[in-house]
């Protein structure tokens, strides 16, 4: 894949879409770090000056600090919302959701470099993505990896499609931070407390993931949580890399749950009475087909999923 170190031009780009990066990311799974990045700087970043005037233009009195915090926070939000789309129904939807938190996540990096100085368009900030995402220890591998990542090829096969999108969700996870990878570790106590910590957090997810099949808006605080933990992380390395001569913000810790998060919970309560409700009628007034409520109570369930699903889809994009 060939980079050029000028700027691109504003008018040679088209909206940016999950489905274009996810064509193209399908087509070479393993270079799914690079794709995404130079997709990111091609596609997302001309747009990047015009929304930091607009919020310069908002915010005239605002100092540099809290610009960039507000774009974290605004990123931090539209993360959560656009990667959540995971349960139930929606399940067909994962990696269209992965792939709009990837590139609303790497939005964030870039209006932050903006806010430095530097051209959101020019092909050094895929090298500097890659390498605030870990996946490069140094700008010099990551420019010389995205030089040699070949264009995206044809499709593949139908077969291997199912494959390629199988691997690619679960490295877009293992990216978005939702699969953590193990860690090595010399002390036998870190490794016994890690190999804990990552059973306590796949059981969780399995948990999540049978309810979700149900009640879809149970994903809802549990996709903010794990989000605004791995983007409050993503934040600080890009804050200390392009305003390395700044103080940081001192970061609010509280117990208490967010607003965004409370109502998240809120939803996944109310998504998860739907289905209780649906059973203990079925089994009241015993309806049944061919001399069994099981048939019943699997189309209530699967309707009322599908149903709640769509409402809560529908109404995000309504307000969006």
């Amino acid at each position: 894949m060939s980079h050029r170190e000028n700027p691109r031009p504003a008018g040679s780009h088209k909206e940016p879409t999950e489905r274009s990066l996810l064509a193209s990311v399908v087509t070479d799974p393993g270079h799914l770090p690079e794709l995404l990045a130079d997709f990111a700087v091609r596609r997302v970043g001309p747009a990047v000056p015009e929304a930091i005037t607009s919020l310069r233009r908002r915010h005239p009195d605002a100092t540099d600090s809290e610009l960039r915090a507000r774009v974290v926070a605004r990123g931090r939000r539209a993360v959560v919302a656009e990667g959540s789309i995971v349960g139930g129904p929606f399940l067909v939807l994962t990696p269209l959701a992965f792939c709009a938190a990837l590139l609303r996540r790497a939005r964030t990096v870039l209006e932050l470099a903006a806010l430095d100085g530097r051209d959101p368009t020019a092909s050094a900030r895929a090298g500097e993505l890659l390498v605030l995402q870990g996946v490069y220890e140094n700008t010099r591998q990551a420019q010389d990896a995205l030089n040699r990542t070949p264009r995206p090829a044809g499709a593949p096969a139908r077969w291997r499609r199912w494959a390629a999108l199988w691997t690619v969700t679960l490295r877009m996870a293992h990216l978005l931070g939702l699969l953590a990878p193990a860690e090595e570790s010399q002390d036998a106590g870190r490794r016994v407390r890690r190999v804990a910590v990552q059973a306590w957090r796949w059981l969780l997810l399995g948990v999540v993931f049978l309810l979700g099949l149900v009640a879809p808006l149970v994903w809802l605080p549990y996709m903010a949580v794990v989000y605004r933990r791995t983007d409050a992380r993503l934040a600080d390395r890009v804050l200390a890399y392009y305003f390395a001569d700044t103080a940081p913000a001192p970061r609010r810790r509280t117990s208490r749950l967010e607003p965004e998060v409370s109502a998240a919970v809120l939803r996944a309560l109310v998504s998860l009475l739907v289905p209780l409700v649906l059973t203990a009628v079925t089994f009241l007034t015993g309806l049944r087909i061919a001399e069994s409520r099981w048939p019943v109570l699997g189309i209530a369930l699967a309707t009322a999923s599908a149903g709640v699903g769509a409402l809560w889809y529908w109404r995000r994009h309504r307000r969006r």
